[in-house]
């Protein structure tokens, strides 16, 4: 386990919210090899001797959950305007400093990871992985192979342009369709604003799959711990991948 800030060490331990570590050490009652913390200061829990109150502190093993999100919920452990945030459906008293990894829009569900780790997140985030994302949307209109081809060659956008999708018809659905969209890019709206680029607004997008790892067997709004085997499977190509 590599150095990790003092706050974040504390609240994996359970000592509390990482504001509240961070209150701890200003109030110096925290110690590393002997010496009073200071707020900044980092520990490796493998190598140094942390003291919280003079008790030794241990920091719980790292944590990966998957949450299916549900819509009208922010991707947020807080919000200062008092709207529903995804926290308040995870275990926060058992992981306290779970956060999440990337995040999903307000009005679209699906799956969401939440990790106590950040060296995983920053590996699932950083855009040399290529952590390939699928979503299933129900779009407006009927969808054409050429407006698809577009997405396939990459769209750009006002803020530049996307790199090549994989976009597929699943099935017609009344005056629209049900499309499926893998990117390993996570720009803001970015799904929406490339179905709306090719003239078909989504109705409803749900987040399915990231890398080979399936939302499947997850209610809407619960969450479960995944284990070293499905978490490898998140920088593994999905099924439906054409490489």
């Amino acid at each position: 386990m590599s150095e990790e800030r003092l706050q974040k060490l504390l609240a994996r331990a359970g000592a509390g919210s990482r504001r509240a570590c961070e209150r701890f050490i200003e109030e110096g009652r925290v110690t590393v090899n002997g010496r009073v913390a200071h707020l900044g200061d980092k520990a490796d829990p493998a190598r140094d001797a942390v003291l919280f109150d003079g008790d030794s502190v241990r920091a719980a093993a790292s944590v990966l959950i998957a949450l299916n999100k549900p819509c009208g919920y922010l991707s947020a452990m807080a919000d200062d305007r008092g709207r529903r945030c995804v926290a308040e459906l995870l275990p926060m008293g058992e992981h306290p400093s779970l956060f999440h990894v990337g995040r999903l829009d307000r009005d679209t569900s699906g799956l969401l990871l939440f990790t106590t780790d950040g060296a995983l997140a920053q590996s699932l985030m950083h855009p040399s992985k290529e952590v390939l994302k699928t979503y299933v949307a129900q779009v407006e209109g009927r969808v054409r192979e050429r407006e698809l081809d577009q997405l396939r060659r990459g769209i750009t956008l006002e803020d530049g342009p996307c790199s090549p999708a994989e976009a597929d018809v699943l099935k017609p659905d009344g005056d629209g369709a049900e499309v499926r969209i893998v990117i390993h890019e996570g720009r803001k709206r970015q799904v929406r604003r490339m179905m709306e680029a090719i003239g078909h607004p989504i109705r409803t997008l749900s987040r399915v799959a990231i890398g080979a790892y399936e939302l499947e067997g997850i209610p809407e709004g619960a969450w479960r711990v995944l284990e070293e085997g499905e978490a490898a499977r998140l920088f593994q190509p999905p099924p439906w991948h054409r490489g």
